[in-house]
């Protein structure tokens, strides 16, 4: 129950990495709010799921203002909502770069930019970056993806100084996955997923729950002393 007390919003909690925190979180003693553009696939125990568009500045406030309402405090925040519309450079339109910069990075700061300061007010909490390996290392195709993705580490850095600047006990960390069996990826052929498990130290590509595991450790107190950190969990992927 190492999230026992605790309130934790996840946005893209209605499947694949989001699901798994979700899940995790409401096992380890959490209440949960799943916020997603698309409807839960799963029902789990402590899990309420709230439709929400985390590009649009006055839904984020208006969810804000209802969390608290409901539950008092927010002591966790996940920020995982997340898209690709992939091309070449010279193939990417405006819309491609535009849909991505908006949900990927924009739809992080307009959740943060309430959520952050409600922590300092109410004396810490923990928030949690997704990221990406495409973030670290760039990837062919995906220049609107990958730079959403390093500007999330940016803003866990500065959100990790700016909202402890008081000496208040607000953590801000990154956790960039390499590829996970998500529901994306099933769609994948099989030659493909074996080239990216063979990428890897460890052989093979990750497991959702492998990624919550980590954000319950950052989510709770026995990281109580890490804070502007990177995690990455992509296997020991070379790309």
């Amino acid at each position: 129950m190492r999230l026992k007390g605790k309130v934790a919003v996840v946005t893209g909690g209605a499947r694949g990495l989001g699901e798994a925190m979700c899940k995790l979180f409401a096992e380890e003693g959490a209440r949960v709010i799943a916020c997603d553009m698309g409807e839960a696939q799963n029902k789990h125990d402590n899990v309420e799921f709230y439709k929400l568009n985390v590009t649009n500045v006055e839904e984020c406030k208006a969810f804000f203002d209802y969390a608290v309402a409901k539950y008092g405090k927010l002591d966790v925040l996940v920020n995982n909502a997340g898209i690709t519309r992939d091309a070449m450079t010279k193939k990417m339109t405006d819309d491609m770069w535009n849909a991505v910069i908006d949900v990927n990075l924009k739809g992080v700061f307009n959740l943060t930019r309430h959520i952050g300061p409600h922590m300092e007010e109410t004396g810490g909490g923990s928030i949690i970056n997704i990221s990406s390996v495409v973030g670290e290392y760039g990837n062919i195709g995906q220049a609107n993806y990958a730079a959403t993705k390093a500007g999330v580490i940016g803003l866990s850095k500065t959100w990790a100084k700016e909202f402890a600047r008081k000496g208040v006990q607000v953590r801000c960390n990154a956790i960039a996955p390499g590829y996970i069996m998500t529901d994306i990826l099933k769609t994948v052929p099989q030659e493909l997923l074996d080239k990216f498990a063979a990428s890897t130290m460890l052989g093979r590509l990750g497991q959702p729950e492998e990624i919550a595991k980590v954000a319950l450790f950052l989510a709770s107190d026995e990281a109580s002393y890490v804070t502007g950190a990177l995690i990455s969990a992509n296997g020991g992927m070379r790309l």
